[in-house]
C-alpha cells in the first residue's frame, strides 16, 4: 500500500518503546477519516495486526523489522505488538494537503 502523492505528512509521534507506548497502541484502534498512518521502525522489530472490522478477525499481521514500515489506510483497525523489548517506533500521520486536518495541524504549529 502507498499513500496517494497528494497527501503530506501532518504529525509524527514520538519514538515510542515498550516503556512509553500509550496503551491504545496496544489495542484495537483506528486512524481518523482521510488519514494513513506510516509505521517506522528505528530498532528491533513490530507486528502490525489488520483487522476486517473493529472487534472482528485479524486478516494481515505483517512484521515490520529496523528500517522498515507499514502504512494503515484511513479508518483501518489495526493494533501493533513488540517483538524484542528494545523495539522502538513512530508513526507519521498524512492527509491531503489541502484537507482541514492538515491546515488546522500546520496552524498550530506556526502558533
Amino acid at each position: 500500500m502507498t499513500i496517494p502523492n497528494d497527501f503530506v505528512n501532518y504529525k509524527t509521534t514520538p519514538v515510542f518503546t515498550p516503556d512509553n507506548i500509550p496503551k491504545m497502541f496496544l489495542f484495537e484502534h483506528n486512524t481518523k477519516a482521510g488519514v494513513f498512518g506510516k509505521i517506522c521502525v528505528i530498532a528491533g522489530s513490530l507486528k502490525f495486526y489488520g483487522f476486517k472490522e473493529r472487534r472482528g478477525d485479524v486478516e494481515l499481521e505483517v512484521i515490520i523489522n529496523a528500517g522498515d514500515d507499514a502504512i494503515s489506510p484511513p479508518e483501518y483497525w489495526h493494533k501493533v505488538e513488540f517483538l524484542t523489548p528494545a523495539t522502538e517506533f513512530r508513526v507519521e500521520f498524512y492527509a491531503q494537503k489541502d484537507s482541514d486536518i492538515v491546515q488546522k495541524n500546520l496552524s498550530e504549529r506556526n502558533e
